[in-house]
């Protein structure tokens, strides 16, 4: 029966370690990389793996959810580059070093995804969570106070005693939403600075996914 077993496993082992390889020589054959050092990078999202990639045709066009230039502002307004002091905008590069340490197994990281839930059922970036920025927000019709709570001890490893947040042992953020063009992610992101959650854990995807889909980068949906 150990024999058996060990065979078995010997088979699985050669088998995953084949799936890699065959995973890692696909990555280097794409046309299309992000960079001339990233082909591709494979992370976690919902217990599966998702290999993040640019679209290999040549032809590929945004989406049309992204190709509208003029929305109304306000409330689509143009958000500046620095968004508050200390909280570090980042672009596409920063953002999957920020996926790959995800994927390592940081548990001290968490990738949000602050729009609604009807802009996530279109695509979202793989391993981020959803949070919409409703539920932080003071003056939204569904704001909770005890949601909030929830979200900042459970979610973001934040403690509270007597009233006073300690957030000493807070987790990493990184939050997007639609692009430079939305609110969703800086509303958040101000939210949780006015309560005192330290804007140096905080990092913005300011591009969103207005410049995610520009790039052709992987989607998934819930």
């Amino acid at each position: 029966m150990a024999h058996k077993l060990i065979l078995t496993c010997t088979a699985f082992l050669m088998l995953f370690s084949a799936e890699a390889w065959s995973n890692e020589a696909s990555k280097a054959d794409l046309k299309v990389k992000i960079t001339t050092e990233i082909s591709a990078i494979t992370v976690m999202h919902n217990g599966k793996p998702v290999v993040i990639q640019r679209n290999q045709n040549a032809e590929n066009k945004i989406i049309e959810d992204y190709a509208l230039t003029s929305r109304n502002c306000p409330p689509f307004c143009v958000q500046p580059m620095t968004l508050l002091p200390g909280v570090n905008t980042i672009g596409e590069i920063e953002l999957l070093e920020f996926l790959k340490r995800k994927a390592a197994g940081d548990k001290n990281l968490l990738i949000i995804d602050s729009r609604t839930p009807d802009w996530v059922a279109k695509g979202t970036i793989p391993s981020a969570i959803n949070l919409p920025w409703t539920q932080l927000y003071r003056e939204a019709s569904n704001f909770e106070p005890i949601v909030v709570e929830s979200i900042l001890t459970d979610r973001f490893g934040a403690k509270t005693e007597d009233g006073i947040w300690d957030f000493s042992d807070a987790k990493e953020l990184v939050l997007f939403c639609n692009g430079p063009w939305c609110g969703q992610s800086p509303t958040n992101i101000k939210t949780l600075v006015s309560m005192g959650y330290p804007a140096h854990k905080i990092h913005w995807y300011r591009g969103g996914m207005q410049a995610w889909n520009a790039l052709g980068l992987t989607t998934v949906t819930p």
